[in-house]
């Protein structure tokens, strides 16, 4: 099984839906049950923040707490952001978009090998493509 790397949207996603995400979760759970890590970017920290301060994500707290919390309650591990992952985010083949974001959790998962758990349709596509490995969730 392939280490998994969360998107910040199956982040957000996974904190807030018990009910939901049916294989992702499954594969979420399973990898916590081999004790294999399953892994976050710290540009998904970055994101929360966007997101909370434009009105698209409320919070009951400060983002970074939500997000410190959520990393701690879901045993969920930092991924590393290298100048290696950086630099590989602007050279993406045939990238759909440039959302600075997706570039980067794109190219974390093709430098580290990652399965990208995401909900979004052009990382998806991505894949689809055979650039990088994902699950919808």
């Amino acid at each position: 099984m392939l280490p998994l790397l969360l998107d910040t949207c199956a982040l957000i996603f996974f904190s807030t839906s018990e009910d939901e995400a049916g294989e992702a979760r499954a594969y979420v759970q399973r990898a916590h049950e081999i004790g294999q890590a399953v892994l976050v970017s710290p540009i998904s920290a970055w994101e929360i923040g966007l997101l909370v301060a434009r009105g698209r994500l409320n919070l009951l707290m400060s983002p970074l707490l939500w997000f410190e919390r959520v990393m701690a309650r879901s045993s969920l591990h930092l991924a590393e952001l290298t100048p290696a992952v950086l630099v590989a985010s602007s050279f993406l083949p045939s990238f759909p978009h440039r959302d600075p974001a997706d570039r980067i959790i794109a190219a974390t998962a093709r430098e580290y090998g990652y399965r990208l758990i995401t909900r979004d349709r052009s990382l998806l596509a991505y894949a689809r493509e055979g650039h990088i490995q994902a699950l919808a969730c």
